[in-house]
């Protein structure tokens, strides 16, 4: 008992030495609480099985086929994969999309071992298991040769790299087991084009969110400048460490994104260290993937004011008016109908009004799944036969995302060129464009 007292009575002293140590030590900051968009289970398996019911039917009919035959397999998959539910094929598969009767069914060819699990997704109508040692391509092509279909779609395409996922040992394999039938095969691009080039609402939702957040966080990272010190990497890895803590990646290679160039054009590059200086335009041009599926591109633009400036010279402040102005004609021209090159077109007479330097950048490009993704490209305004470039002859239709700039460049003193490309996101709707979210207005101002 007294030795119990002697260990109370110590107690307040202990517990001070413990504290004063503690106090000692530095800091370890609480983790932040904050409300993340993108955290939880992804929305990708109820959004891809509604893509699967209401857009790839209209697609198939778009492109005029009546079967699309998609191959996956382990370690080289098919790029589309993803899309049809085949990211997990261990064994060779065939998914196989269809008319029945004017119906539209989905049949799975799929080994034994994969096939319990792919049917509980339940996102395809039928899953077929293949038993070991047969093969699903032989398997579908007795199918096949069993339907009166006409134009039978497969992933061979010299213009989309998209549809091209079947590789040639695949596409002899198939083509031996069709027999006859093989004639009928034609290339998904078309298909595949307009399948991925629209977005439903609930994807748009998702963009409007990911293009928001890139937005805001580079509002932060122009806060975080120290003129004199802080290099384009440092503001590079402030927002790589936004990334980390919301849980999101890069919408394009991670070596380049984000990129800030406080410098002269380095066109599509790294950051580097250059130490960001009074006089200094600074771009960044920053993309994040939410959900492992959707991406985002967004660029904002600012100026280091210089000792006794209260506001950016009369040059930039021009060269910016200049690059919204454009961007809002790029946006006024985009409707349903309107084909890309005149997108371009628009912007590139506004650039030659205000006496842009020639900018080498088509004016935008579709967005959503990767930052170049499928659809019409917005340029080609400026050559004589703009039908050289395809992609800038396609129309643009409801439902479609475009990442596009505002463009205006000049000649620096060095002999170099600066380009104010400022960078938004809008979709295409029935009565014209809108933004995802709101445009940059004005020019960010680091004192």
């Amino acid at each position: 008992m007294k030795h119990l007292f002697h260990v109370l009575k110590s107690l307040p002293y202990a517990l001070i030495i413990i504290l004063m140590a503690n106090a000692c030590q530095p800091s370890t900051p609480e983790t932040e609480t904050f409300e993340n968009p993108f955290s939880g289970s992804s929305p990708w398996p109820e959004i891809r099985k509604e893509r699967l019911q209401k857009l790839l039917p209209q697609a198939m009919e778009a492109a005029n086929v009546d079967a699309w035959v998609i191959i996956c397999r382990e370690n080289n998959n098919d790029p589309i994969a993803h899309h049809v539910g085949g990211e997990n094929a261990g064994g060779t598969a065939v998914f196989l999309f269809h008319k029945v009767e004017e119906k539209f069914k989905s049949t799975v060819f799929s080994p034994i071992g994969e096939a319990t699990a792919l049917a509980d997704l339940k996102i395809h109508d039928e899953v077929i298991p293949v038993e070991r040692g047969s093969s699903a391509i032989s398997h579908a092509a007795e199918f096949i040769k069993t339907q009166n279909f006409n134009a039978i779609a497969v992933n061979s395409s010299t213009e989309n790299e998209l549809a091209d996922g079947l590789s040639f040992t695949q596409r002899k394999t198939l083509e031996e087991a069709l027999g006859d039938h093989a004639k009928k095969l034609v290339s998904s691009d078309d298909l595949v084009y307009e399948f991925l080039a629209i977005k439903l609402p609930a994807e748009i939702e998702i963009m409007t969110k990911a293009a928001q957040a890139t937005s805001d966080w580079q509002y932060e990272a122009y806060s975080q400048i120290i003129p004199g010190k802080s290099t384009d990497a440092d503001i590079a890895k402030f927002l790589k460490k936004k990334m980390e803590q919301y849980g999101v990646t890069d919408a394009w290679s991670p070596d380049q994104n984000p990129n800030v160039n406080s410098g002269e054009d380095r066109g599509h590059s790294h950051a580097t260290e250059k130490i960001i200086m009074p006089g200094d335009v600074i771009q960044i041009d920053f993309g994040i993937r939410v959900f492992d599926m959707w991406v985002s591109d967004i660029q904002r633009f600012a100026y280091v004011l210089r000792d006794g400036e209260e506001v950016a010279p009369d040059s930039v402040q021009f060269y910016f008016e200049s690059s919204i102005g454009g961007n809002r004609i790029a946006l006024e021209a985009m409707k349903p109908g309107i084909l890309g090159y005149q997108v371009d077109k628009a912007q590139r007479d506004w650039m030659a009004e205000r006496g842009s330097e020639y900018v080498m950048w088509s004016t935008g490009h579709p967005v959503g799944y990767v930052a170049h993704d499928i659809g019409p490209n917005l340029g080609g305004g400026m050559l004589a036969d703009p039908s050289t470039r395809p992609a800038s002859m396609k129309p643009l239709k409801e439902g479609m995302l475009f990442a596009f700039d505002g463009f205006h460049a000049w000649k620096l003193p060095n002999g170099g060129t600066k380009t104010m490309s400022v960078e938004e996101t809008a979709v295409v709707t029935a009565n014209g464009a809108r933004y995802l979210i709101e445009p940059q207005k004005e020019l960010i101002l680091i004192k």
